[in-house]
């Protein structure tokens, strides 16, 4: 059975970099650009140069995904790149360790986990809060909890102060938008394509329709994911939408960068940031739409 709302009172302070970046791209007339990287793909040390380097790049939130052997909803670039941090001993222990490494030197970008329950649920729910609150953590993205199961993971994070941020999809119709929506904190993440991400992508009119009705729902900002992967889609996402996501396409590239033996070339983690480079300057160049 779901949960009520979490009201306002009962919740946690956050700690406001979500907020503060979304405000600070409205101030700035623009839309962000968001990016997925696999926590420890290839391996600890090119995973935490990557992640250092981002903000720099251009990325104006960072999502990071944790390391799991049976996704549901990942392509096969990503899936990929969690086998290869699986690998080379990514935990969900070592996940919340690269965000408090790159907390020491970067207090302001937005640290958002985004993976499955079953790490966290096996670390157990009140100590992963914890931990997640003291490496930096400002959000998850949990695919697999609906909802319905609010119980076992988004109150208890709302009441911990860490934003739990949902998915709605293009089969999200308005009788189930406003379930999907409660709860949800920090901003929404539309899926823009109805299967598995770095397939393809969806007609800018289908997002901006979809962006509308979104908006007609929430005050939260609107992100757009799967499916983009060059600057000029990420520009047009960012005319249309508060942020634009990208992430099979920079998981493709650290696979790119890999010797035969799974290894990372030297500048594998700068490849990666080159193109993130590409992909901020597209968005900044767009014009949001009135």
């Amino acid at each position: 059975m779901q949960e009520r709302q979490v009201p306002e009172r009962e919740r946690g302070a956050d700690s406001g970099r979500i907020r503060a970046r979304f405000d600070r791209l409205k101030a700035e007339g623009r839309g962000g650009l968001v990016t997925f990287v696999t926590a420890g793909d290839p391996d600890f040390e090119t995973g935490a140069e990557l992640l250092a380097g981002l903000p720099d790049a251009g990325a104006d939130l960072i999502e990071l995904g944790i390391p799991f052997s049976d996704p549901m909803a990942d392509g096969p670039a990503i899936q990929q790149g969690s086998l290869r941090a699986l690998r080379a001993g990514m935990t969900l222990r070592r996940t919340l360790d690269l965000v408090a490494g790159f907390r020491e030197r970067d207090g302001d970008t937005p640290v958002v986990l985004m993976g499955y329950y079953n790490p966290i649920y096996a670390y157990g729910v009140e100590r992963f809060l914890a931990d997640a609150q003291a490496a930096g953590v400002d959000g998850l993205i949990i695919v697999d909890l609906p909802p319905e199961e609010d119980v076992e993971l988004c109150i208890p994070a709302l009441k911990a102060g860490v934003n739990f941020i949902r998915l709605a999809t293009p089969t999200t119709d308005d009788n189930r938008l406003p379930a999907v929506l409660t709860n949800t904190s920090g901003f929404v993440y539309y899926v823009s394509i109805a299967g598995i991400t770095g397939t393809r992508a969806a007609a800018d009119q289908q997002v901006a329709e979809a962006v509308e009705r979104l908006r007609r729902h929430t005050d939260l900002p609107v992100a757009v994911g799967f499916g983009i992967r060059t600057p000029e889609q990420a520009a047009k996402i960012a005319e249309i939408a508060d942020a634009a996501v990208v992430g099979s396409a920079l998981v493709e590239t650290v696979a790119a960068n890999l010797n035969a033996d799974g290894t990372p070339k030297t500048g594998c983690a700068r490849a990666v940031l080159d193109q993130v480079r590409a992909l901020a300057d597209g968005v900044r160049g767009a014009v949001k739409q009135a």
